[in-house]
């Protein structure tokens, strides 16, 4: 019977530590509809000035975030170009549609990272029979793609492209601080190349709730009335803005903790039989790996049974990403149940 449950599901299971909770409880609190909030206030300077954007705005959702941008970069009727397997996409329930009327074009990515002249090639002539093509969308790291980093070489190329053809751009960053840790650049840097950048607290910073979206002044304004209309007004947010910004001042650096367990965790699922993996795509805190045979969803219901908690995503792909609740030990304990129930032998995609 196993004591302690290892949960890899996700990033987002973290729980506030008792220093985050006293500082919480400890928040001076405002009417932030009314702008009266100092701790959401305090939060939304500060993430403005750490994304290098004029200002910025607390929302309760990493969906939202990114939401809110796309209503306020487009019009309904627009298109908007993204890699085919971006959450914008995948994981927020047709938003894009339902809330700004704009539909999606799909880029071929690899691992999440497209080129120039993929941006380029998606362009439409300017007919009136063509929606247009009004803005352009990131994810890093890419969630799909591996939790892939983006190289900023790219990212400079892609926004490029973008400007060129009068498009806007936004960065799905709700895993920014894990492309930092991962490449050593700074936040800054990768946000310096969109007109809008969204960031979130409640995965692996730890924080219990919100995400940021930051941009140009005038940008924020529109947004926040979006965010009323959206139903994202909140009142006394002071108490979850304390934590956000606890969470991004203590616990980026500790992001590199998770990176080396996901490495860990790879390095022990390599050579294990019926499990296909290439360790070396393994750049943050994210491992994807195949089954050969078994029905992925079975898998991740056995494993439960022995303590480990993993995501089924596709037919025969598992998800597994660290986070701060698991420890080298638990990762070293996961690779001995997983490797209990398969045979060793060598598999490599």
């Amino acid at each position: 019977m196993f004591t302690r449950i290892t949960d890899l599901r996700s990033d987002t299971i973290t729980l506030p530590s008792n220093e985050m909770r006293r500082v919480m409880a400890e928040a001076p609190v405002g009417d932030d509809v009314f702008g009266d909030d100092p701790s959401v206030n305090k939060l939304e300077s500060f993430i403005a000035g750490l994304l290098g954007k004029e200002a910025a705005l607390f929302v309760p959702s990493g969906t939202m975030a990114n939401q809110l941008a796309i209503r306020c970069h487009t019009q309904p009727g627009d298109e908007i170009l993204i890699d085919a397997n971006a959450h914008i996409y995948w994981y927020e329930a047709g938003a894009p549609a339902a809330l700004s009327g704009v539909t999606c074009k799909h880029l071929p990515g690899k691992r999440g990272i497209f080129s120039a002249d993929d941006v380029k090639a998606a362009l439409r002539p300017k007919n009136n029979h063509y929606p247009p093509t009004t803005l352009l969308a990131l994810e890093n790291t890419h969630n799909r793609g591996g939790r892939s980093v983006w190289p900023v070489e790219k990212i400079r190329e892609v926004t490029a492209a973008a400007r060129s053809a009068v498009l806007q751009t936004h960065l799905d960053g709700a895993r920014l601080w894990n492309a930092t840790v991962a490449s050593g650049i700074p936040e800054s840097e990768y946000a310096s190349h969109f007109d809008s950048v969204s960031v979130c607290f409640s995965k692996g910073l730890g924080a219990p709730v919100g995400s940021a979206l930051a941009g140009t002044s005038g940008f924020i304004d529109k947004a926040r009335r979006f965010r009323k209309q959206f139903g994202g007004g909140m009142r006394q947010a002071g108490i979850l803005a304390a934590a956000a910004l606890y969470a991004v001042e203590f616990n980026r650096a500790r992001l590199a903790e998770d990176h080396e367990n996901a490495k860990l965790l790879a390095e022990g699922l390599d050579g294990i039989e019926g499990i296909l993996i290439n360790k070396d795509e393994i750049e943050s805190n994210m491992v994807y790996f195949e089954l050969a045979e078994q029905d992925a969803l079975e898998f991740a219901e056995k494993l439960k049974n022995d303590g480990v908690w993993v995501l089924a995503v596709d037919e025969h792909r598992i998800r597994a990403v660290t986070n701060m609740m698991v420890s080298r030990e638990d990762i070293e304990s996961a690779v001995r149940i997983i490797r209990n129930n398969k045979k060793i032998v060598n598999y490599k995609l």
